[in-house]
């Protein structure tokens, strides 16, 4: 039977400072994907869904299982992938693909300020940048993900109120963990 459980952080609950407020992770990772997590495990039990991987139930769920399911994904993916000053480099294939650093950094922001309310900004392996409204996830359409950023107001109002541009700055120049990024390449 599948049992969800939160994942441990791979950093302090306040390492993300300034960039990410130790109040954000919080409520953010302490409540949010907390919510999820048990809303999911409340709404598999005893069927079908209890039995299969998580990717699994995201791409034959809908309704609260697969918006709970995809928020367990989307939530476990964004943390995953945050480091304190990143790691070594943004990987060459994505400098490739979009010309540069900086025009990666100006497309990403692009795509994640023409959100409207709340979702998400990824990056696929076939170097495709895409948002997703709610809890729509990539894998559920079969792609990739390489990097998300949670655009849902409560990833950033604590820290930057309605400076979501600020935000998306700050993610891509001080908190994206290129290393996680680059195996998940792999």
């Amino acid at each position: 039977m599948l049992t969800l459980e939160q994942f441990p952080l791979k950093f302090a609950r306040d390492a993300l400072a300034p960039y990410m407020s130790e109040e954000t992770i919080n409520y953010h990772y302490g409540k949010h994907l907390d919510t999820y997590i048990k809303n999911l495990n409340g709404l598999i039990a005893g069927t079908k869904y209890e039995s299969m991987s998580l990717n699994d139930i995201i791409k034959s769920s809908e309704g609260k299982t697969f918006n709970n399911a995809a928020q367990v994904f989307n939530h476990d993916f964004f943390f995953r992938g945050l480091k304190k000053e990143g790691a070594s480099a943004i990987p060459q294939k994505i400098i490739d693909a979009f010309g540069g650093r900086d025009k990666f950094f100006e497309q990403f922001k692009t795509a994640a300020l023409s959100v409207f309310g709340s979702g998400w900004t990824w990056l696929t392996a076939d170097m495709k940048i895409i948002t997703t409204a709610n809890a729509d996830t990539p894998i559920a359409h079969g792609q990739i993900p390489l990097l998300t950023l949670d655009v849902w107001e409560h990833a950033y109002y604590l820290d930057y109120q309605n400076r979501r541009g600020d935000f998306i700055d700050a993610f891509l120049n001080h908190l994206v963990d290129w290393d996680f990024v680059a195996n998940n390449m792999e």
